[in-house]
């Protein structure tokens, strides 16, 4: 049986078409499992194999300076045209080294991919000439120059990197409508990738409210008496997901779930008090459209980030295998469990942030890093990270509608003004 809404198959013309990907954070956690999808996919993107994704190419490459062993690896492996990293000349140098070994120990006779440094890197090679998809996996605010530059080139963004929405939504706004592109920027977040998949069940006009799920990270269910005590080795337990330091401490705060609300109603045209947020400890729905008629879709997997990725390097086509579905053979529970907004203040914040929008939810992430990065030295408690970013928040004189130079120097003041805060006990 066949139905209209059903997406038809690729033609045989855009099977044999490939994708041609800049993937940026190549060496992290994100780009590590997109260069795993792109690999595991390439021998199912034959058109004898029945696919329904086009096949993968890799243009271009870029990470910081701390994995370049990898990041060497990874270029001879998939014979990019070009290779980044945010390191100095004599970073660059040696990862050119690095590339001619493991070209010679792959018996590799592809050219040598050009290489680029310093932290304008990412973004040159965000703009490569030729790509079809740049996913931006770089942790933090630094990725916003890159999502920018990408967008700028007209290139599809896939994006991972969160604190480009975050730190600059108007700008990347503007960006992402001026390519002419239908869907320039897809949603790589497992939260949003779910989102995204249930809206193509109903117009704009029949949502009611987009539900967000967090699976409560390491402190679930903990009263605020409670987490005054915690510590960071304990912030860095989480249950579900293998993350970064910055990224799992912010997930134990539940700014990462802040900072996933705002993205949301950037990214999906839904007021901030029309998305809510439920804590679901199994991580398996992975979040739910609620429609006018009373019908509430939700989008649900093992948690896996490579299905998001592949969803997200291949949109709207799904990558055949790119992760294991759920097992229904087997009993399961799943429970929601409501948001406890006094022990988890940051939601309400980013909402009162971005209510006032322009460069104020720039400074709720900026501010917030600062905090993090202190509280691991051992000099905030734990409720004093979300705690200082509203202060910082509510001393902010931001500009409504900001160029990216407003942006940049909107960080700049909320992580000095964070470290003073700091160094004087708050």
């Amino acid at each position: 049986m066949t139905s209209a809404a059903m997406t038809p198959d690729l033609d045989r013309a855009t099977r044999e078409a490939p994708r041609r990907l800049v993937v940026l954070g190549s060496t992290g956690s994100i780009g590590t499992q997109a260069l795993e999808v792109v690999g595991a996919a390439a021998r199912l993107a034959r058109p004898e194999s029945g696919a329904t994704h086009p096949p993968f190419e890799v243009l271009a490459l870029a990470a910081g300076a701390g994995h370049l062993e990898l990041l060497a690896q990874q270029a001879v492996d998939f014979g990019v045209a070009a290779v980044a990293t945010s390191g100095s000349a004599q970073d660059a140098a040696r990862l050119g080294e690095l590339i001619d070994d493991a070209a010679r120990a792959a018996r590799s006779s592809a050219p040598r991919p050009e290489i680029l440094h310093g932290p304008r890197a990412a973004a040159q090679v965000a703009a490569w000439e030729g790509a079809d998809v740049v996913l931006n996996g770089i942790t933090g605010s630094i990725g916003l120059e890159p999502t920018l530059a990408a967008l700028g080139a007209g290139h599809r963004v896939a994006l991972a990197n969160k604190e480009s929405l975050i730190a600059g939504g108007p700008l990347v706004q503007r960006a992402a409508a001026a390519t002419g592109l239908v869907d320039a920027l897809i949603p790589v977040d497992s939260e949003h990738s779910a989102i995204a998949q249930a809206l193509r069940s109903g117009t704009a006009g029949e949502v009611d409210r987009l539900v967000l799920t967090a699976s409560g990270g390491p402190f679930r269910g903990m009263t605020r008496e409670q987490l005054a005590h915690v510590n960071p080795e304990q912030a860095l337990r989480h249950p579900t997901w293998d993350m970064g330091p910055m990224v799992t401490t912010n997930s134990a705060t539940l700014v990462n779930k802040a900072l996933e609300v705002l993205e949301a109603s950037l990214l999906f045209e839904v007021p901030l008090e029309r998305i809510d947020v439920t804590v679901h400890p199994q991580s398996v729905v992975h979040s739910m459209v609620q429609f006018t008629d009373g019908s509430t879709l939700a989008q649900a997997s093992p948690p896996d980030m490579r299905l998001p990725i592949a969803l997200g390097i291949a949109w709207p086509h799904r990558v055949t295998g790119a992760a294991t579905a759920c097992d229904w053979t087997r009993a399961a529970e799943w429970t929601f469990e409501p948001l406890d907004a006094e022990a988890f203040p940051a939601v309400e914040l980013i909402k009162h942030a971005g209510a006032l929008g322009g460069t104020w939810p720039a400074v709720f992430n900026a501010a917030n890093e600062q905090a993090v990065h202190a509280f691991h030295r051992g000099e905030l408690a734990f409720l004093q990270i979300v705690e200082l970013v509203s202060r910082v928040v509510d001393e902010h004189d931001g500009v409504r509608e900001p160029r990216l130079e407003d942006v940049l120097e909107a960080e700049t003041w909320a992580r000095a003004r964070a470290d003073e805060r700091i160094a004087g006990g708050r």
